[in-house]
């Protein structure tokens, strides 16, 4: 090894170029991740209940935009729940697939719950806020969390 090998730093071009440091835009990741293990829980708790306690919510099951069974709504988001919380962890551990996984479930978790909205219009216009803060977290910023 050469003098000048030696003082090269790792900053220096042909090391700099080859690794990308990770800029403030992570923590919008990770808050995504964490996000959608949050998403997950209340998807599944809105899931559970519409199993369980049919009269908790607002409406008839005539009365909402897609007339279903509260039992198929509630395997419905139990399902959308159990998925999202999965892909939140992925996110976390910065997988590519988690963050795929994490904005088509984030898509079908805002419709579900749009179609969900005379039932229970509080939480459902809530958990659609937090699909769509994911959305953009993962689109805009996604690729900044590798390990």
């Amino acid at each position: 090894m050469t003098d000048t090998e030696s003082r090269r730093s790792y900053d220096d071009p042909p090391y700099a170029a080859s690794r990308r440091e990770p800029t403030g835009w992570v923590g919008m990741v990770v808050f995504a991740g964490v996000m959608l293990l949050m998403l997950g829980s209340f998807q599944a708790i809105e899931g559970l209940v519409a199993l369980f306690r049919d009269d908790f919510y607002l409406t008839t099951n005539s009365g909402l935009v897609i007339p279903m069974d509260y039992s198929a709504w509630g395997w419905t988001h139990l399902i959308l729940g159990l998925i999202a919380a999965g892909a939140g962890f992925g996110i976390l551990y910065g997988q590519m697939w988690a963050r795929i996984v994490g904005i088509v479930i984030a898509v079908f978790s805002a419709l579900a719950n749009l179609a969900f909205l005379p039932a229970y219009p509080v939480w459902a216009s809530i958990v659609i806020a937090i699909d769509v803060l994911v959305i953009y977290a993962l689109t805009a910023h996604g690729r900044e969390v590798r390990y």
